[in-house]
């Protein structure tokens, strides 16, 4: 099967795979896991923090953020299509208690104007504080978009100046570190928090760091243990994040390469619509309506020639490349697609 359901599709290398039988281990939940501790220091390095905090996935550390700069009853502003909102079963709601205020962004992209009219406070009484902006980039959604560093920043602070907190969402913030050559630590310099998934197209099993200043990060580790995000001895884990951001990072540039030739060979196809100069980093989006079917109804007719997508919409579909799919791959799944909307034709 080439799969390109997602780049969580990812299975660790024979390599990834002795590494982590290898690492030392402690208890983790004591700060005693050599393994963990390393891991956490390379992240807080990596985003130019004081520190960093294991956690078992991206979904806990956003869930953490926005827990760590909220009390229940206040208001966040997100994008529409942000992560928080459309995938982590209502967990803001749930486990933070705030409520999300959303705005329309531009494939996910938001502007500082957007957050002051959020912003508001109004009278005090009848309205919540709105204490967070939550940032997402590269932009799931939004076709793997990567924010303008000017605009990004601009957000950062007008929410500053609101008296607001910033949370950087950056499951594939290393995407768009190989993408623009800006190191991640510029990218996270107005974040009060931020992190970086390991289970995506770095090709880890399981994990993600969330990084901020020491104390933020102290108080966080209390959250690790109320949502049962606390381990014993994770050094064979978080060594899968050591050898990942060792040898894993660069490569990126290969799974942008691959969706960029993906977009152009799903663009010479007809009945399919997409832009291939929209794709940025390792997400493909595009629309099959032209086929006269669904995109459910593709999908399944890609797997029965071994190739997987994802059906986002009725007609709306999303590919996503990664470390196990080979310019190869991406050649055959552009060969059978062809196939499969000609049959359809």
């Amino acid at each position: 099967m080439i799969d390109l359901i997602s780049d969580t599709a990812t299975r660790p290398s024979p390599e990834m795979r002795r590494f982590m039988a290898e690492a030392p281990v402690g208890d983790e939940q004591l700060g005693e896991d050599p393994s963990v501790n390393r891991l956490q220091e390379m992240v807080a390095e990596l985003t130019g923090k004081e520190a960093a905090l294991f956690l078992p996935s991206g979904t806990m550390c956003n869930i953490i953020g926005i827990k760590l700069h909220t009390q229940p009853g206040d208001k966040i502003v997100l994008e529409r299509h942000a992560h928080p909102f459309t995938s982590e079963a209502g967990g803001p709601g749930l486990l933070a208690g705030v409520m999300t205020h959303l705005v329309d962004g531009v494939r996910g992209v938001f502007t500082p104007q957007q957050v002051e009219e959020a912003a508001q406070p109004g009278d005090g009484i009848h309205t919540p504080p709105t204490t967070l902006v939550c940032i997402e980039n590269t932009h799931n959604r939004g076709g793997g978009k990567i924010w303008p560093l000017e605009t990004l920043e601009a957000v950062a602070d007008k929410a500053h100046d609101l008296g607001l907190k910033v949370h950087l969402d950056g499951a594939r913030l290393l995407n768009a570190v190989v993408a623009t050559g800006i190191p991640a630590h510029v990218w996270c310099a107005k974040m009060d928090t931020c992190w970086i998934d390991l289970s995506k197209g770095l090709g880890c099993p399981v994990g993600a760091v969330l990084a901020g200043d020491r104390e933020t990060i102290r108080r966080a580790r209390r959250y690790k243990q109320m949502f049962g995000g606390a381990m014993r001895q994770a050094g064979i884990i978080a060594a899968a994040g050591i050898y990942a951001l060792q040898h894993n990072v660069e490569r990126l540039a290969e799974d942008h390469a691959n969706a960029r030739l993906l977009a152009t060979g799903l663009a010479e196809i007809p009945g399919i619509a997409i832009d291939p100069d929209e794709v940025e980093t390792n997400i493909v989006f595009f629309d099959v309506a032209g086929t006269g079917r669904t995109a459910q109804e593709i999908n399944q007719a890609l797997i029965g020639h071994g190739v997987r997508m994802g059906a986002v919409g009725r007609t709306r579909m999303r590919a996503v490349t990664h470390l196990d799919v080979s310019r190869a791959d991406i050649e055959r799944a552009v060969e059978v697609m062809r196939m499969v909307v000609a049959g359809a034709r």
